[in-house]
């Protein structure tokens, strides 16, 4: 790790901080996580859905530093078998979790959820604002994190295929370790370390998020046809909200 670019002048430089990305790229996943913990600033923590491969991330990191805090944001709709995976893998890699959830006051009550599919985008928005984007947010703040480590990977969808390994976002720094990884290196970790997807992925699904956004994917799918009745396939949590009637977040 000889010639390591300087993490202060990347924030300060477009140019450096593609540097920085760039000397990222040469390094293996779990080096990254490692160089992040010693070199960015403030306090560090990872965010897990849960979701079909989440238990790589959720290992990698953790075994790098055991009490590094996982935030997970739960809706209120989450599958049951989501639950079930939580607390399997909390008590098996011995998680440092911390759950965060909807503002009672603003939270979308059943009869709201199940109109969800007819209100377009905009709905959509509305929906990920109160339940994903601002307890993420209310977590960061809460817990003084400075840099944000996020298991998102290029090969999940459109919306991804730029991913950077190392982004400045809202003065936060934020780390994707697995930018580069593919399926093969997903499933492969997984059996070296004996780790288990998310039991619904046997039943189909590929991108879980919440029981009414979220299917199996079927003949002519794609993976991000999976998620918000195809419409769109980011929450907010990792990208801007589009314009409203833009298929596929940004």
């Amino acid at each position: 790790m000889s010639l390591v670019p300087d993490p202060t002048a990347a924030a300060e430089s477009a140019q450096s901080l593609a540097e920085l990305n760039r000397w990222l790229a040469g390094l293996r996943a779990g080096q990254r996580i490692e160089w992040a913990l010693q070199s960015l600033s403030g306090e560090h923590a990872l965010s897990s859905s849960f979701g079909a491969q989440s238990a790589v991330a959720l290992h990698m990191a953790t075994r790098i530093r055991a009490d590094l805090p996982v935030i997970l944001v739960d809706t209120g709709y989450l599958f049951p078998e989501t639950y079930r995976f939580v607390d399997e893998l909390t008590h098996r890699l011995d998680l440092s979790l911390h759950v965060v959830r909807p503002d009672p006051a603003q939270a979308w009550d059943g009869a709201s959820v199940a109109a969800l599919a007819s209100l377009g985008t905009e709905g959509i928005d509305r929906y990920n604002r109160v339940h994903k984007v601002e307890p993420m947010q209310r977590a960061l703040r809460d817990l003084g994190v400075r840099t944000w480590i996020a298991g998102l990977r290029r090969g999940q969808s459109s919306t991804r295929a730029n991913l950077d390994f190392l982004e400045l976002k809202e003065g936060r720094w934020k780390l994707h370790p697995l930018a580069d990884w593919t399926q093969r290196d997903i499933g492969r970790y997984l059996a070296r370390h004996g780790l288990p997807f998310h039991p619904l992925w046997e039943h189909g699904y590929v991108s879980i998020g919440d029981t009414h956004s979220t299917r199996p994917l079927g003949p002519g799918m794609e993976e991000e046809d999976t998620r918000f009745f195809g419409l769109k396939r980011e929450c907010g949590l990792h990208f801007d909200e589009p314009q409203s009637g833009v298929r596929f977040g940004t």
